[in-house]
C-alpha cells in the first residue's frame, strides 16, 4: 500500500505544541507492568548487601528478598528473575550446588512463591555462579564446555527449581540444545505447565562487568566467546532464534539491549513469541554513574532508555531500574 502524500503546508509542530496533545499521540507508552526485576540471593538472615559497581542494587538473603519483593508487587512490578550468590566453599567442577533440592534459589522461589502468590517467579538457569572455575557448564581435560555434560546439569537445576515452585526457568548459558532438554525434563517430570524464557540471543558483551561483581561469576581462566555470540554477527541470531523456537522456547530474549536494539526489533519482526531484553548490569551502572555526577538527568536519561526499548519490540524488560522507573511512572506516566 502507498503512503498518503502529506499536503505541502503540513507542520507537525502543531500536533506537539502542548503536553496533553504529546500525551494523547505518544505512540508507544511505558508502565511498571513492563518490568521484570532481577533480584541476587545470598546466604544469611537480615542481609542487604549493597554491589559497589552497581549503585542502588543489593545482595539480599531471603528474608530480605522476600520484603524487596513486596516493595515490588506494591509498585505493581509483576515478576522478578533470581540469581544465587554462594559462597566459595559450596563451589565445585559441575555446579552441583544449583540443583541442591535446599539450595539458595530453591529456598528463595518456595518463600517468595508463599509470601506472593500474585508474583511471577523466574529462574536463571545457568552454572557460572556455582562452579569453581567459573565458566557456564562442565569443562572437559581441555578446558573447553563439554555441553553433553552440561546439558544433564541444566535438567537436574530445571527440575529442581520446578519442584520449587518456579513459574518460569530462564537457561542463560547458550548450551546448544538447552530448550529441548530442558523441555523434555520438565515434561518427564510431570512439570508441563513451568515455562521456558531463552536467553536465546547473549552476546559476548563488555556491558556484563557489574554482574559478575554481583553474582561472583567472573571466570577464572579465558573468556565465554566460545558460546556467547560475537557482537559483531547480525544474522547469526536468527539462527539461534530459530532453534530455540523450533525446541519448545515459549518466550525469547535478546541480551544485552541497548547496544543491541536493532536485534530487538529483528526478533520482534521475525516471531509472534513474547520477546524480552535484558537492559544488563553495565547499563544500568554507565546511567547511573552519569546520573550521580550531575552530567544526565537520571530520570529522564533512564526512562528514555527503557522507552527505546520498548518502542524497539520488547514486550517486557529486564532491568535493575525497574523499582526506580515504576516510582516514577507513578508519579508522571510515560
Amino acid at each position: 500500500m502507498s503512503m498518503i502524500a502529506l499536503p505541502s503546508r503540513h507542520e507537525p509542530r502543531r500536533l506537539r505544541r502542548r503536553a496533553n496533545l504529546r500525551a494523547l499521540l505518544r505512540e508507544h507508552h511505558l508502565h511498571p507492568g513492563d518490568f521484570v526485576l532481577p533480584l541476587f540471593l545470598i546466604e544469611g538472615e537480615g542481609l542487604r548487601r549493597e554491589i559497589a559497581s552497581m549503585p542502588g542494587v543489593h545482595q539480599h538473603s531471603i528474608d530480605q528478598a522476600v520484603a524487596f519483593c513486596g516493595e515490588a508487587v506494591r509498585l505493581g512490578i509483576p515478576g522478578v528473575l533470581l540469581f544465587g550468590v554462594v559462597d566459595n566453599a559450596c563451589k565445585d567442577a559441575h555446579g552441583s550446588a544449583s540443583w541442591a533440592a535446599d539450595g539458595l534459589v530453591q529456598r528463595g522461589i518456595a518463600a517468595i512463591r508463599a509470601a506472593h502468590p500474585q508474583l511471577l517467579v523466574i529462574a536463571d538457569a545457568c552454572f557460572c555462579e556455582y562452579t569453581e572455575h567459573g565458566h557456564c557448564g562442565v569443562l572437559d581435560a581441555q578446558g573447553d564446555r563439554d555441553d553433553s555434560a552440561t546439558l544433564e546439569n541444566l535438567q537436574r537445576q530445571a527440575i529442581s527449581y520446578a519442584e520449587a515452585g518456579v513459574d518460569i526457568i530462564a537457561p542463560s548459558g547458550m548450551v546448544d540444545g538447552m530448550v529441548m532438554a530442558i523441555r523434555e525434563a520438565l515434561d518427564a517430570a510431570r512439570h508441563e505447565k513451568v515455562g521456558i524464557l531463552s536467553y536465546a540471543i547473549k552476546y559476548a558483551s563488555a556491558f556484563y562487568g557489574p554482574f559478575r561483581d554481583a553474582a561472583d561469576s567472573a571466570p577464572q581462566f579465558g573468556d565465554r566467546k566460545g558460546y556467547q555470540m560475537d557482537p559483531a554477527n547480525r544474522r547469526e541470531a536468527f539462527r539461534e532464534l530459530a532453534l530455540d523456537i523450533s525446541e519448545g522456547a515459549d518466550m525469547v530474549m535478546v541480551k544485552p539491549a541497548l547496544p543491541y536494539l536493532d536485534l530487538i526489533r529483528d526478533v520482534r519482526e521475525r516471531c509472534d513469541l513474547p520477546v524480552a531484553a535484558y537492559n544488563v548490569s553495565g547499563e544500568y551502572s554507565m546511567l547511573k554513574a552519569a546520573a550521580r555526577n550531575g552530567w544526565l538527568d537520571e530520570r529522564a536519561s533512564v526512562l528514555e532508555a527503557l522507552l527505546g526499548i520498548k518502542r524497539a519490540g520488547a514486550d517486557f524488560i529486564i532491568t535493575y531500574h525497574a523499582l526506580d522507573a515504576a516510582r516514577w511512572l507513578d508519579q508522571a506516566p510515560v
